[in-house]
């Protein structure tokens, strides 16, 4: 071999590992970070995004919101400032998962690119992130599947944190929504971490309106019409007050006789009222039934039986 194709061999070899190795590997890089930018500025805008504040209504403004607003805020029954902080929130959130997404899949590319520049034999690599990718499939599918739960219930506002909800064997206020588990504090204080995989069913009791229900025992000597009317202005009182007027979003209604027994007959009466606040409503209205019943001679059942007593040191006995 001459002198010349010794040299031109070598001018080859140190152009290609000096000059065009280092330039794909660059623009490798470069297309990336570019697709890795471009993909990030997409999903801020999906959402994160910020339309002009106008008057409600203008449909000019509602196209120029972010779509994943728009969708989070079609799903979302509350209104006010909060319902747009929880859209907002959970928008975030899912904007934070899918930019996480994006760079790892550009990292994964961008190093298996330069491996292949470098002339190293990626198939077994490609073949062993399979198996692996299968054995944490296996060994993680739980942690998959509550990721993938947590994600559905922040794009379906199924709760957000300040709700009440019931998900099955624990029922409290929720204290933080994430991807992987829920917190919630009972009424006795105490903190439930719920995986969101293991919920199959979510009760809300803070969405769009509440119901007070107060079933209210009389004797089955009362007058039944009476004590209707009797606890339905009662109710009317209640909600006339200024402290609970706020809290009611309806009229009061007197359903009838519920249950019908040996001892006694229930009547009940409903009344909507805002979220969370069906609680403090019935107890108010109970405590105001009584009261009129008592102010109005109803009679409430009691049981029935003797009363012994002693008395100048013989017993006696009274019916």
């Amino acid at each position: 071999m001459s002198v010349y194709n010794v040299a031109f061999e070598w001018t080859e070899t140190n152009r290609h590992w000096l000059i065009e190795v280092p330039i794909r590997i660059a623009a490798y890089i470069v297309v990336a970070l570019l697709v890795r930018f471009l993909l990030h500025r997409m999903i801020d805008r999906a959402t994160t995004g910020k339309a002009r504040e106008v008057r409600s209504g203008d449909m000019e403004v509602e196209t120029k919101r972010p779509p994943l607003v728009r969708y989070l805020r079609d799903r979302a029954s509350a209104a006010g400032g909060r319902a747009a902080e929880r859209r907002q929130q959970r928008a975030q959130t899912i904007g934070s998962v899918l930019k996480s997404t994006v760079s790892i899949l550009l990292l994964i590319w961008v190093v298996l690119a330069v491996l292949s520049t470098l002339g190293v034999n990626i198939a077994p690599f490609i073949a062993s992130a399979g198996v692996v990718g299968l054995a944490i499939g296996f060994g993680a599918q739980n942690l998959v599947k509550d990721f993938v739960t947590g994600v559905f219930m922040l794009l379906e506002d199924q709760y957000g944190v300040g709700d009440t909800v019931d998900v099955g064997d624990v029922t409290g206020e929720v204290q933080s929504v994430g991807l992987r588990i829920t917190t919630l504090r009972d009424i006795d204080g105490t903190l439930w971490y719920v995986r969101n995989g293991e919920i199959s069913r979510v009760g809300n009791m803070s969405q769009d309106f509440a119901v007070a229900r107060v079933e209210v025992p009389v004797a089955l000597t009362a007058d039944v019409d009476r004590a209707e009317q009797v606890a339905l202005d009662a109710a009317h009182e209640v909600i006339a007050d200024p402290a609970m007027a706020h809290k009611v979003v309806g009229e009061p209604e007197m359903l009838g006789v519920q249950e019908l027994s040996a001892d006694l007959l229930k009547l009940r009466m409903t009344v909507k009222t805002k979220p969370n606040a069906q609680w403090a409503v019935q107890r108010r209205l109970r405590r105001a039934v009584l009261r009129a019943y008592d102010e109005h001679g109803i009679d409430l059942p009691y049981p029935q039986g003797r009363i012994h007593a002693v008395v100048g040191g013989k017993p006696a006995e009274e019916n």
